[in-house]
């Protein structure tokens, strides 16, 4: 009988106490946190369907809101990246002072502007973070930390979304030789069309289990 991923567990991330949830299937076999983008938060449709898809391949996860409610009225921090990569850091460093999640392989998985939240919280922990996968992101956004991520960078993107996949283009060119662009052909940027976000899912998935260290088939 199949196992069933454990029900969320609400938590409290970093010196901002910043509401998250996480779920960690049986035997789970790395954790992946997300960086929701601008004008979104932890429960997401979009993210949350990824974050199942990725919890059905025991991939735990962890989502949670990258700035507290009187922080999302100023607009400024929405779009402030440094702000963002730092609440993406500190989730890492919360993650790593719990024994039982410290032991587990760590990836990341950004949105919009959250993608570059989440390149520059791995390049500041480029020994921790194993793998990151961007949904039509603004990799650029993460500016001169792009060559210093290196992590394997997967950066999927809307084949209809034209200017944010020029941007990705430019950005994959900053990055380490084992990242790609994946474009969904049909797709624009909230990835709406029929069999647009599953093909996102699987993309995901498929990209943090081939980086998996040591076993990826375990």
């Amino acid at each position: 009988m199949e196992e069933l991923p454990n029900p969320p567990k609400q938590v409290l991330i970093g010196p901002q106490a910043l509401e998250g949830d996480l779920i960690l299937p049986p035997r789970a076999r790395a954790i992946i946190v997300f960086a929701h983008g601008s004008g979104s938060g932890r429960r997401s449709p979009r993210n949350l369907q990824v974050a199942q898809a990725l919890n059905e391949q025991r991939l735990g996860t962890l989502l949670f809101d990258l700035l507290r409610p009187e922080e999302a009225l100023d607009r400024d921090n929405v779009f402030d990246i440094e702000l963002l990569g730092r609440r993406v850091t500190e989730a890492i460093e919360w993650l790593d002072r719990r024994p039982s999640l410290a032991a587990l392989p760590l990836g990341l998985f950004g949105a919009s502007t959250g993608a570059a939240a989440a390149l520059v919280a791995a390049a500041a922990r480029p020994e921790r973070v194993f793998a990151v996968v961007s949904r039509g992101g603004r990799p650029d956004l993460a500016g001169n930390a792009l060559p210093r991520v290196g992590a394997p960078t997967l950066l999927i993107v809307g084949g209809a979304d034209t200017e944010v996949l020029v941007l990705n283009r430019r950005a994959l060119s900053q990055l380490t030789d084992q990242s790609e662009l994946a474009i969904v052909p049909p797709a624009t940027h909230l990835f709406e069309e029929r069999g647009a976000l599953e093909r996102v899912t699987q993309l995901a998935w498929s990209w943090f289990i081939a980086h998996l260290p040591d076993n990826p088939s375990s």
